[in-house]
């Protein structure tokens, strides 16, 4: 159990990773057949919890998301959630849910001293139009350049450089909300394959990719004090599963992402 309350009132910093569209049963294919050894040896037992995610495309999931509502477990009984706003005064909250008098986590973590930041990847996060700005413009700053999204086979390399220097910016003069889309394993990936074609094998390579970066970035943030790190899909994507194709449909494919949540220093 994550007591966030604690967690926020102490200025840990946060670690919020998103890996784009990618498929539960992809990462727990990859974290079997130890194509991502730096997770590994990061995830809490060393596996993802199988989760459901509100939103079957990136905006809607990230809007609940950011409102509190993170990916749920395939089950009636369900944790505590890591924070909420504030409710109406009939709702009883656990002790352990952060419970912010604002609209959303970001305006939330901003009333507390944090700095909110965002590493963009896919083009929701790319405020290159209006609809692309609603999602950044909810940070106090926003990052986003054309090698952060999915066409560059770089592209985690990037983000999480980027996602470093804002750490080693803000780390010791106030806690830090550090989010990071990860593009690589939203479609195309099929160039880590060398096909045009995108499919579970493309994607799988394009995770074992960002892997290394993301461990990278995990060891970059120790020793510079106490984080939460939550990671988690915002949704699948369907290859053709039962003539399926894409997102924002009602498909297993699509609804079944991976979840961790641990504390790191």
């Amino acid at each position: 159990m994550i007591d966030t309350t604690q967690i926020i009132e102490s200025g840990t910093n946060i670690l919020f990773v998103t890996l784009d569209s990618l498929r539960y049963d992809v990462a727990s294919g990859a974290l079997a057949g130890g194509n991502t050894p730096h997770l590994a040896r990061l995830l809490p037992g060393g596996q993802w919890e199988h989760r459901q995610t509100p939103g079957t495309f990136t905006l809607p999931a990230h809007m609940a998301f950011f409102s509190g509502f993170l990916p749920k477990l395939p089950q009636p009984e369900q944790p505590a959630r890591l924070w909420e706003c504030r409710p109406p005064a009939f709702k009883k909250v656990p002790s352990e849910t952060f419970v912010f008098d604002a609209p959303n986590l970001l305006d939330g973590l901003g009333s507390h001293g944090y700095r909110t930041a965002c590493v963009g990847g896919v083009t929701y996060f790319s405020a290159q139009t209006p609809l692309g700005s609603v999602l950044p413009s909810m940070f106090h700053e926003a990052h986003w350049r054309p090698e952060f999204c999915s066409p560059e086979i770089e592209s985690t390399r990037h983000q999480a450089d980027q996602a470093l220097d804002i750490a080693d910016r803000y780390l010791g003069r106030q806690p830090l909300l550090l989010f990071v889309n990860v593009s690589a394993t939203h479609v195309p990936h099929g160039h880590y394959v060398g096909d045009s074609t995108d499919n579970t094998a493309s994607q799988t390579a394009a995770l074992a990719y960002a892997d290394s970066h993301l461990g990278r970035l995990l060891d970059g943030l120790s020793g510079r004090g106490r984080w939460l790190v939550i990671m988690c899909a915002d949704h699948g994507d369907a290859y053709g599963d039962d003539g399926f194709h894409g997102r924002g449909i009602a498909h297993p494919s699509v609804w079944n992402v991976l979840f961790a949540a641990w504390v790191h220093s």
